[in-house]
């Protein structure tokens, strides 16, 4: 495919016959699974903070997350290519893509989400009550997501609520509760979705403003760098309020101190993407945008350090 990053396994590894199907979910770019995963990962660092620590459990919750993460981003991917199959086919990047190239029928990329979903599914009932209910409550974020282009300039804020709520479900699967803290680092997960979506929003403005698909990146257009500093903001001052009201102070000042300069460099690393944005230069947004892994690790790098402080 046109968008589609060069050696990819899909292409050189993978059967034939599976290829169009791991190109719906987007196999061949991990980028997203990570995307998805990240937040799974924070609020399982963030809660072992709380005193419990970590289990054995929790080694299950970060394999089954990452699992469960590839899974919906594929389904989740399915879905817009089959929501989005006519407006793919009107813009140069996407219309090498299977539904509008003809590689994979409607119905058979049909098969396939339910498939990949049902399976994400199964992982789903291996945890607590809570997390399955707010598993389940997760569908209908994914079902709107792609038709949130068609009536508002904000779709981005659609994907972030869908792409942070595995915050939300991993610390339910760690602690059985969903305090406030749990909330702020969806929120604040959000709004570092809005920063690096945006980015990645900026390739397709173009023909975006020709098919009439609304994103941040046309609605900020030049004043996309104030933008991106203010989401930058509030999602390290989130995260940081997240991390205060979950690290206990009986447990001292050390482990605070290590989950804040974790957010600090979170923090940082946007930072310098901002100062390394072209919004005009498509190769420089998508390289930002990939960096996002590296910058969504730190934080979690950090809080685990800080567990055995």
């Amino acid at each position: 495919m046109a968008d589609a990053p060069r050696g990819n396994w899909v292409d050189h590894l993978a059967p034939p016959v599976t290829r169009p199907f791991l190109r719906l979910s987007r196999a061949d770019r991990p980028i997203g699974t990570w995307l998805l995963w990240l937040p799974c990962l924070w609020a399982l660092a963030l809660t072992a903070n709380d005193g419990s620590g970590f289990s054995w459990w929790d080694l299950w919750l970060v394999a089954s997350s990452g699992a469960g993460a590839f899974l919906m981003r594929g389904a989740g991917c399915t879905w817009n290519d089959i929501t989005d199959r006519d407006f793919d086919a009107s813009v140069a990047r996407t219309r090498s893509r299977p539904l509008p190239s003809g590689q994979v029928t409607v119905k058979g990329a049909v098969i396939w989400m339910v498939a990949q979903a049902l399976i994400a599914g199964l992982i789903l009932l291996s945890y607590n009550r809570l997390a399955i209910t707010l598993g389940i409550g997760s569908l209908a974020l994914v079902v709107i997501y792609p038709f949130a282009k068609r009536f508002t300039w904000w779709p981005q804020v659609f994907l972030g609520f869908a792409f942070n709520w595995g915050a939300l479900l991993l610390w339910a699967a760690h602690s059985g509760d969903l305090p406030v803290a749990a909330v702020i680092l969806w929120l604040a997960g959000i709004a570092w979705t809005l920063f690096y979506d945006t980015i990645y929003a900026h390739q397709d403005k173009e023909d975006d403003a020709l098919i009439g698909v609304k994103s941040t990146a046309r609605l900020f257009a030049d004043r996309t760098g104030q933008w991106l500093a203010g989401f930058l903001v509030l999602s390290v001052l989130l995260f940081a309020v997240a991390v205060i009201l979950t690290i206990p102070a009986g447990r001292g000042i050390l482990p605070l101190l290590m989950g804040l300069c974790g957010i600090w460099a979170f923090g940082l690393h946007l930072f310098w993407q901002l100062r390394q944005l072209d919004a005009d230069d498509p190769a420089i947004c998508l390289r930002l945008f990939k960096s996002n892994r590296d910058a969504g690790l730190i934080p979690v790098l950090f809080l685990a350090v800080a567990v055995f402080l």
